[in-house]
């Protein structure tokens, strides 16, 4: 099994930085896209930032101008600095990764607990 565990959420003014990081471990083969999303309350869960197997990136309008998505891939670890919070930027962000396991045919998809992050005005 693949565990994704999310870190580095919290309160913070706006206008402020936060980075979250995600760790995966387990039975991992190869680890193709990883992203974040993030669910607000009372929405959808929505994708925030992607970042793929060859470093190419993607993100939302909403997000690409103050967030920034990077990987290690010899840590299989994915990160995202935020930076000029809003608030309307507060919601639980969670960790997403494509992943083949090892004595696996296939790739499948996992995700994270979740890190709530609170963008106070």
């Amino acid at each position: 099994q693949v565990q994704l565990v999310e870190s580095g959420g919290g309160l913070v003014q706006a206008g402020g930085s936060l980075r979250l990081s995600c760790a995966a471990s387990g039975m991992i083969g190869r680890i193709d896209d990883m992203s974040w999303y993030r669910q607000a309350p009372g929405k959808s869960r929505e994708m925030v930032a992607s970042i793929f197997s060859g470093g190419a990136t993607n993100y939302a309008d909403s997000v690409k101008d103050h967030f920034t998505i990077s990987r290690d891939y010899a840590k299989n670890t994915v990160s995202l600095q935020m930076s000029s919070l809003k608030p309307e930027d507060t919601a639980v962000y969670y960790c997403h990764a494509q992943v083949w396991e090892l004595g696996t045919t296939g790739t499948r998809f996992f995700w994270g607990q979740g890190t709530q992050v609170t963008v106070s005005s």
